[in-house]
């Protein structure tokens, strides 16, 4: 049986927060690119990690680590549900499954049916399936959603995709050094969309 993704249907499968109807789609690597999995044992020992610049050391986190990258979007989706109080939402949360509705088609819809959808790009990340599913959703939607889309990526990661959206889709992109920094952009990008729904520059989804 095919699952019709509704803001209905994503509202009831998230949490109460002070904004409920105000949807924040929050895209991003589940998982870390970790060089641990990549190079032999033999590889590893001949690289004295600690002598490595902090970019790179990051790039072997430990195999019994929680994964960072999934880690941080849930830190991020915590402080906006908490601080302006949108019901930010990740992929997993809605729980539709892929064989009812496959994965691209699914990203798509929670960006149509959301007030705002964020892109995250940390270094640490396996970014590559993000910039997939991001240029799919962009060829959907970037012309009647392409106010309520940004991109936000950490200093240190650059891509073709980036630059390509940048031009092609006129895509708003932001960079970000620290968490903090990262939390404070979504939520004034959040605010913003906020402002102009309530004026009529940005039609209302309910």
């Amino acid at each position: 049986m095919t699952v019709e993704i509704t803001r209905n249907l994503i509202a009831e499968r998230l949490g109460r927060v002070k904004y409920d109807r105000f949807l924040f789609y929050l895209m991003g690597p589940y998982k870390s690119f970790n060089l641990n999995y990549v190079l032999s044992e033999e590889e590893r020992s001949e690289i004295d990690i600690e002598d490595l610049p902090g970019p790179l050391r990051r790039l072997f986190q430990s195999k019994d680590d929680i994964d960072a990258a999934q880690a941080l979007l849930r830190r991020i989706q915590g402080e906006l549900r908490v601080n302006p109080g949108v019901n930010a939402f990740l992929a997993l949360d809605v729980d539709v499954d892929t064989d009812d509705v496959d994965a691209a088609t699914q990203s798509i819809e929670y960006t149509r049916c959301s007030n705002a959808t964020a892109f995250l790009l940390p270094f640490l990340g396996h970014n590559f399936g993000v910039g997939e599913e991001a240029g799919s959703i962009l060829e959907a939607l970037s012309e009647t959603h392409g106010d309520r889309l940004i991109f936000v990526h950490e200093d240190d990661v650059t891509s073709a995709m980036i630059r390509s959206a940048r031009v092609r889709w006129d895509l708003r992109v932001e960079t970000y050094e620290t968490e903090e920094e990262l939390v404070s952009k979504l939520r004034f990008f959040a605010g913003g969309i906020m402002q102009r729904e309530r004026r009529g520059n940005l039609s209302r989804l309910d």
